[in-house]
């Protein structure tokens, strides 16, 4: 089973990387691919060139098996529509290979206002990566209760998923950094290491 998180990863911290190795365990998934995003449609344009987030994308996964990074939606032009990459990555996998899309919570509250959100499951497993405190989800015959169907459907499915608290953002890293703060031990070393040799967010 291939696992698909993006992000504008604007820096790549912990919040994203625990919970998505979190799920990768859990569910047994090959593969994660961090898909960085050029232009995303529900939030501002990032504040670091795709250049410099590609840079702290592979320090933050080196070493760490099974991770990898696509950079499909960086070189497409306009916004970034999930299900334009989903099509892609049915071109690249075939038809019956399980995908499973890796969402937050907050972000399964607005997936009704994604682009195209119907074919999007037509494509893909949904995973919603739930923190302790987050909303009990609506009752739909999509969601399923253990992992044991993703692998024997390519797509379809709504899982909700438990992972670990971990409040971290990157407004608040950049925040930290703009006021001259620290954010260590929020994203990894060699992540940080790159943000001050580049001086972002400052």
């Amino acid at each position: 089973m291939l696992g698909i998180l993006g992000g504008t990863f604007d820096p790549i911290h912990f919040g994203h990387l625990r919970p998505a190795l979190e799920v990768q365990q859990a569910l047994g998934l090959d593969e994660i691919r961090l898909i960085p995003l050029r232009d995303p449609p529900h939030r501002n344009r990032p504040h670091s060139t795709a250049k410099q987030r590609l840079q702290m994308l592979r320090a933050a996964i080196q070493g760490l098996p099974g991770f990898s990074i696509d950079t499909q939606e960086l070189e497409r032009e306009g916004k970034s529509y999930t299900v334009e990459t989903l099509h892609s990555l049915r071109r690249e996998v075939g038809a019956t290979k399980p995908i499973c899309l890796l969402i937050g919570a907050d972000a399964f509250q607005q997936f009704h206002t994604w682009h195209q959100p119907d074919e999007i499951l037509q494509l893909a497993h949904l995973i919603v990566m739930q923190r302790p405190g987050d909303s009990i989800p609506p009752t739909s015959d999509r969601i399923i209760k253990s992992p044991e169907p993703l692998a024997i459907s390519p797509a379809g499915c709504i899982l909700f998923q438990p992972v670990t608290q971990l409040d971290i953002s990157a407004t608040t890293i950049r925040t930290l950094i703009h006021n001259h703060q620290s954010p260590r031990y929020l994203l990894p070393d060699d992540v940080l290491t790159i943000i001050q040799r580049e001086q972002l967010y400052q």
